[in-house]
């Protein structure tokens, strides 16, 4: 299934990226809007943990893959952007492509 490890970073950029947008536009409405606190416990207890692993995952793959160290820096940039990952996943994509090519 998931062939190599950009595929496998890209994979978990997007979980990262999906979990970062239920924290900003579904749990922190629920908590500011329906005093609903324990929502944003239970989503950023999740984020938290798909963060760590995606920079566990940075580490990696910037080894595995040769990546220069500004693509690391950029990862770790963009996981702080809502929709970040999601570019990232596009640009990785189309890299991808560059370097089978």
């Amino acid at each position: 299934m998931l062939k190599n490890a950009l595929e496998q970073f890209r994979v978990m950029g997007l979980l990262e990226g999906t979990s970062l947008l239920v924290l900003l536009f579904i749990a922190m409405p629920l908590k500011y809007m329906f005093d609903m606190p324990e929502v944003v416990s239970v989503v950023g207890a999740i984020h938290g943990g798909l963060f760590t692993i995606y920079c566990i995952a940075i580490i990696y793959v910037t080894f595995v893959v040769k990546w220069p160290f500004r693509f690391a820096v950029g990862a770790v940039a963009v996981a702080f952007i809502p929709f970040g990952n999601f570019v990232l996943d596009s640009r990785l994509k189309n890299w991808k492509k560059v370097q089978t090519a």
